[in-house]
């Protein structure tokens, strides 16, 4: 028997009239709307026409949306909070900033740049503001904190999208951001059980599992969800990562081809995370498209044993009529349970009666702020403020073995040569990462501001495929064959500094080291001239780049960033950042460097 969901009890807490909502809803739906209630949808478009399209048509029970203008969000969820017939929970992941609830909203830092700064006040703020953002808008839940443990400076997820290696470090800093955006009226789902950070593998694509046994599970994962659940946590998004070694501890007679990923897995779900636990909460599935998900199980199969399994949540059609017909007919075969499916409902409507949603019925356009108020309240001077504050405290100076290097002044380093270094440039991380400005250009502008002579290098394979088809095969053997003194690096420049972009996020996370010989391209000239390498994106760029004596994590390339990075090279303001991850990779060359 699985274990029913308590709404008087943590996180609930509801009195006799929610919970009295809550039942007289459920007791008035039909089984479509039961099926479509377990559903998330992510919106494809923003016209009246579509949005109560998919309210009519699939009933849903929740939305998560792409984010846009505030403006364009706002209207969104005004049609969407006052056509549907049952309040919806509208998401957005807000894990860095309001910026992922509308694209004008403010970018704090991802959760690694947060704690580098040592401080857990900003761990609050990024909670806070990301929640006052979120909120005008009207959404109502975050798919966020990340509470996984960067374990493997490999793994191309979370590299960013974490608080750190250590299970104190994530607690507290999950704690603190929770606080802050429940303040405005936002659930978090904290992500993603039971755990990632720990195998190198993107889940996106392949399985990707948690090979902790269960003392050690316990003793890190175990304890942030148990805590966080003691603590409030209303939601949880269960990942597709398997946990076999706990489960075979929990079930020794069980095969490994018997394991499922805990989106799938009524072992991680009900007994582990509800039953050993304690976590009374919601429960939503990561994305269904993911591989890890995908490949375990035909989907006609997978969408009923999500929730039975004790997902509440659904996360994203693939083609709705199909998905909404097979949840439907795994209900009327057996391999969802009435109990369950109850018991997903009762949760779902939990949060919803939490929020508050069932005191609007005949006033529904009341949820939303109105629009002009609301859109005051994005991208505030407040939030600018906190930004750079987190910028300037976060930056972090790991490696610092080559002396005398700093200041970086007109007067010891005139003519400086930004060299872009990248890697693979698909996949998700290209998504993340569209349309951001180049880190370089903005670090170009402001060391040219501060009486520098800049010039950005233009990669050698880049500057190749410009020519002819039929040209390319020689002009490459000439990189290798042709002859290149020391001197017109050392004669033309007086400061290189390599600036790291790397997208996490992607399949890998590793520099893509283009074609070359003797030119910029590759930091060769660690000796001749001297050299600074600043990652403006994950933390680990030192792997690829062991031979550097000056290293800087700056966790990102936004402006303010960029500001303060400058102030740090010139020496008018000290590197206070702490890395919450091991920067050095583990690896003992990453120490080296020849005096």
């Amino acid at each position: 028997m699985a274990h029913l969901v308590d709404l008087r009890k943590t996180p609930y807490n509801l009195d006799d009239k929610a919970i009295a909502w809550v039942e007289e809803t459920i007791a008035n739906m039909t089984l479509d709307e039961k099926i479509g209630q377990l559903f998330v949808n992510m919106g494809s478009q923003r016209t009246e026409e579509y949005l109560t399209g998919v309210l009519n048509d699939y009933k849903i029970g929740a939305v998560r949306y792409a984010p846009g203008p505030a403006a364009d969000v706002w209207e969104q969820n005004y049609i969407l909070q006052t056509k549907s017939k049952i309040p919806l929970i509208i998401a957005a992941n807000t894990e860095s900033g309001g910026n992922g609830a509308v694209t004008d909203g403010t970018k704090i830092g991802d959760e690694v740049k947060i704690a580098a700064t040592n401080n857990p006040k900003y761990a609050y703020e990024l909670g806070r503001l990301a929640g006052i953002e979120a909120s005008a808008v009207g959404c109502n839940a975050s798919f966020a904190p990340i509470m996984d443990l960067s374990r493997n400076w490999r793994n191309p997820i979370i590299a960013n999208r974490t608080w750190g290696a250590d299970v104190e470090q994530v607690l507290n800093l999950s704690k603190e951001y929770m606080r802050g955006i429940m303040e405005h009226g936002i659930v978090p789902f904290a992500k993603h059980f039971p755990g990632d950070g720990i195998d190198e593998r993107d889940h996106h694509l392949s399985y990707a599992s948690n090979p902790m046994n269960k003392e050690e599970w316990m003793e890190s994962f175990g304890r942030i969800y148990g805590e966080m659940a003691k603590a409030g946590l209303p939601g949880i998004m269960a990942g597709h990562i398997h946990l076999p070694n706990v489960e075979k501890e929990m079930h020794p007679e069980r095969e490994l081809d018997d394991m499922l990923p805990a989106s799938l897995n009524k072992t991680l779900l009900d007994e582990l995370l509800r039953g050993e636990l304690g976590y009374n909460g919601a429960i939503v599935t990561d994305a269904s498209h993911m591989v890890a998900m995908t490949a375990s199980l035909p989907r006609r199969e997978l969408l009923p044993t999500a929730i039975e399994a004790g997902c509440d949540l659904f996360l994203f059609f693939n083609d709705p009529d199909e998905d909404l017909n097979w949840m439907k007919e795994g209900y009327e075969k057996g391999l969802l349970s009435d109990e369950r499916l109850h018991d997903a409902l009762r949760r779902t409507l939990g949060l919803k009666a939490k929020l508050g949603l069932h005191q609007f019925e005949g006033r529904r356009e009341e949820i939303m702020l109105p629009k002009e108020e609301a859109l005051k309240l994005i991208g505030t001077e407040e939030a600018k403020v906190v930004a750079a504050e987190v910028a300037d405290t976060a930056i972090t100076l790991v490696k610092a073995k080559q002396e005398g290097i700093f200041p970086v002044t007109p007067e010891r380093y005139k003519r400086i040569l930004l060299v872009e270094v990248e890697g693979y440039k698909g996949g998700f991380g290209a998504m993340i990462n569209s349309g951001k400005k180049r880190a370089a250009d903005t670090l170009k502008e402001l060391l040219e501001q501060a009486g520098h002579e800049v010039s950005i290098w233009e990669n050698t394979e880049e500057r190749i495929k410009k020519l002819p088809e039929e040209e390319r095969p020689r002009a490459i053997q000439n990189v290798y064959a042709s002859k290149r003194p020391i001197a017109q690096i050392t004669d033309s420049y007086d400061l290189i500094i390599n600036l790291v972009d790397v997208n996490s996020g992607g399949t890998t996370q590793r520099i893509i080291w283009p074609a070359a010989k003797g030119t910029p391209d590759q930091p060769f000239y660690v000796h001749e001239v001297p050299t600074i390498v600043v990652s403006v994106n994950h933390p680990f760029a030192l792997a690829d780049m062991p031979q550097v004596g000056t290293y800087i994590n700056a966790y990102d390339g936004m402006p303010s960033t960029m500001a303060a990075l400058v102030e740090k090279l010139a020496g008018r303001s000290e590197f206070t950042g702490v890395s919450p991850v091991d920067a050095y990779c583990g690896l003992i060359d990453t120490h080296i460097w020849r005096k």
